[in-house]
């Protein structure tokens, strides 16, 4: 063979290679992807959804659990179920941190977990059982039904030290709120519908009586104030006390846009809701959200898809828990 033949073959040799090589990093790297389990765990997100929607018959405050819980953890640089993770003798969890105040029910994610463990063990990771039990959770409560990707990975470690950077606090102001969710990747309109999860649950009274003692908020409906003072007596609430006031009286258990109307109406409980109603860049969406459903919902499908694949560890990143509240070294 001639020089030019011999020359011939390395090139195609080496083109050869490097689609290998192309293609196995694709394989070890596939990223998100609609029924990623469709081989290893066909039963996953049926698994998950029948959990749920048990769990929920038993208990109807877990859908807004599994709501919050999406929030609080993949808002926080990465979607990667750190939120779960125990303390540790090093380090505080997220969920001991103050902005985590009356998150719960993490035992019902080990309920899941261990579920699925039978059927496919090491397969299915708590990052994508915590997006997709949020999934079920909204389906649960009447919000629409969300196509989520999946193949997330689990974190290593928690991030509690980053919560005061990412999470935003009820009584930032508006402009606060609106970058810290932007630099996500979720527009003023996802902001807006993803407040409107306020639809839903409620408010813890040490959360609220900045508004209500020493003075009454003059900017809160004075039909509305009686209310929250029945339910909020003291100025000073035991933390520990379960004292609360529901987040929408109408329709508390329902994902709607009643909250619009509510908070439109001065009917907020929380500042960022009273914000969110009268700033300039905000009140058209809501009046717009406040009569339109459809709307609402396909902003706030957009918004959760957004949160749900921010930043997520997949391919070789990370691990698959075997416990949720534990990284596997420390199992």
């Amino acid at each position: 063979m001639g020089g030019k033949g011999m020359m011939m073959v390395a090139i195609l040799c080496l083109w050869a290679l490097s689609a290998t090589t192309t293609e196995a990093v694709t394989e070890a790297e596939p990223g998100l992807m609609m029924n990623f389990y469709k081989d290893t765990c066909p039963q996953a997100e049926d698994i998950i959804r029948e959990q749920v929607k048990l769990l929920y018959k038993r208990h109807k405050n877990t859908a807004f659990s599994w709501l919050r819980n999406i929030f609080h953890d993949c808002a926080v640089e990465s979607c990667d179920a750190s939120l779960l993770l125990d303390s540790t003798r090093r380090e505080l969890g997220e969920k001991e941190h103050d902005r985590s105040f009356g998150l719960r029910n993490f035992r019902y994610i080990e309920e899941i977990k261990e579920a699925l463990e039978r059927e496919c063990p090491g397969v299915v990771s708590c990052s994508d059982i915590l997006v997709l039990s949020a999934r079920e959770g909204i389906e649960a409560v009447g919000g629409p039904y969300i196509p989520l990707k999946t193949g997330r990975r689990d974190g290593l470690k928690s991030r509690t030290d980053m919560l005061e950077s990412y999470l935003p606090d009820h009584n930032e102001s508006i402009s606060v709120v609106l970058d810290k969710f932007k630099s996500i990747g979720i527009d003023t309109p996802g902001l807006v519908a993803l407040l409107g999860s306020h639809s839903v649950g409620r408010t813890h009274c040490v959360k609220l009586v900045h508004r209500l003692y020493p003075e009454v908020d003059p900017s809160l409906n004075p039909d509305h104030v009686p209310h929250m003072l029945h339910k909020c007596p003291d100025s000073i609430p035991d933390p520990k006390a379960v004292q609360y006031v529901r987040n929408d009286r109408g329709t508390p258990m329902v994902l709607d846009n009643n909250y619009y109307r509510n908070i439109l109406d001065n009917k907020g409980l929380l500042l960022v809701d009273h914000q969110l109603a009268h700033d300039k860049r905000t009140r058209p969406i809501v009046k717009k959200m406040a009569k339109d459903q459809s709307y609402f919902f396909k902003e706030f499908t957009k918004a959760i898809q957004i949160l749900s694949e921010n930043n997520p560890l997949t391919g070789s990143k990370g691990e698959i828990r075997k416990q949720c509240n534990l990284a596997n070294k420390n199992h």
